[in-house]
């Protein structure tokens, strides 16, 4: 039997290549005479660097950059040849703050713009940014900024950074920022269709993830009207019904704005990468998994994408995860999945 393992991140505990090993290990001692291969896959959020390196080559940078709140962090990114590999948690993401600390009008993904032109510094032609984990909320000004765009509050002065800065923008300033940009292409990898604003937007969805309580939402969502409004009179980009924008806290709509990046699904991205589909048609079985196994794993979600694709080809899916909210046989059934392992105690 050939067996393909092949899990996401299993987020604040596991990465995918951990996971996987693990599951490696446990099949060799339940079933000896099973063929097992482990390739990790994301969906642009965590773990997309180790998932994408394999099949890029390359080799890992580091860069200090500022990290959510301003102090330095050091970022890795890949460079493979004239491609550049960004996971923007690296800089920007939640798992660089302390729970108890959060400051979610206040966080930045000017790291972000710091890789890009880092990335841009060492020759790279085609940039993919993977949108996913952040602790910010500003939009993906923060990332232009750091990248060289000025953006300024009615009295001319920086507008300030995170969400709060941006109910303040009344004015973009290119600076040199389009003509580093000359020749590059930038492609985001997001996990979400949703739209920057709205009810479904990334304030009112995405910011209580972040630490945002009900006031601070209901400003996010006023300062991110102000801030499409302000894009799209000096860029002429029309940015808040963008799908996809929300990703990372709004980060896709300030890339497709500023950088003229492209919003790709980030799942079929990297399944594409990495050959997963040949490899799901020379096997037998499919393991996945991820630490919360529930219905958001089916809304652009690695795992979700890997079961669709297994189903499609008549292959028995199998789910490793922390937790499954997901329960009873009919349901996993209807959803192309044949049995869940959970680590933890179920609470049923």
């Amino acid at each position: 039997m050939k067996i393909l393992i092949a899990p996401n991140a299993f987020k604040g505990t596991l990465t995918a290549a951990e996971a996987g090993a693990a599951v490696a290990r446990a099949l060799r001692k339940a079933c000896p005479g099973a063929s097992a291969e482990v390739l990790p896959i994301a969906d642009g959020g965590d773990g997309l660097l180790d998932a994408l390196r394999p099949a890029l080559g390359g080799r890992v940078m580091r860069s200090r950059v500022e990290g959510p709140l301003g102090k330095k962090v050091e970022a890795r990114w890949l460079l493979a040849g004239s491609a550049a590999v960004i996971e923007m948690a690296e800089a920007s993401g939640l798992r660089l703050l302390d729970p108890r600390a959060l400051r979610p009008l206040k966080a930045s993904t000017r790291g972000v713009g710091q890789l890009i032109a880092a990335a841009v510094a060492h020759g790279a032609r085609e940039i993919i940014v993977g949108l996913g984990g952040s602790a910010s909320n500003d939009g993906g000004a923060g990332c232009a900024e750091g990248f060289g765009f000025r953006l300024l509050d009615r009295g001319g002065a920086p507008a300030g950074p995170g969400a709060a800065g941006l109910a303040s923008l009344a004015a973009i300033e290119p600076g040199p920022a389009p003509a580093a940009l000359k020749r590059v292409r930038v492609e985001a990898l997001a996990d979400v269709s949703n739209r920057l604003c709205g009810r479904l937007g990334s304030a009112r969805v995405y910011g209580p993830q972040k630490g945002a309580g009900p006031a601070e939402v209901k400003f996010m969502e006023g300062a991110l009207r102000n801030y499409a409004r302000v894009v799209k009179k000096y860029l002429g980009r029309d940015i808040a019904r963008l799908k996809g924008g929300a990703a990372a806290g709004g980060l896709g709509a300030g890339l497709a704005a500023f950088f003229g990046a492209e919003l790709l699904d980030g799942s079929a991205f990297v399944l594409e990468k990495t050959g997963f589909g040949e490899k799901l048609r020379a096997a037998d079985l499919l393991i996945t998994g991820e630490g919360c196994f529930d219905r958001q794993t089916f809304y652009g979600k690695a795992p979700g994408a890997a079961i669709a694709a297994a189903r499609r080809l008549g292959k028995p899916v199998i789910v490793v995860c922390g937790r499954s909210l997901i329960k009873g046989r009919a349901r996993l059934g209807a959803l192309g999945v044949a049995g869940v392992i959970e680590a933890l105690p179920s609470k049923d």
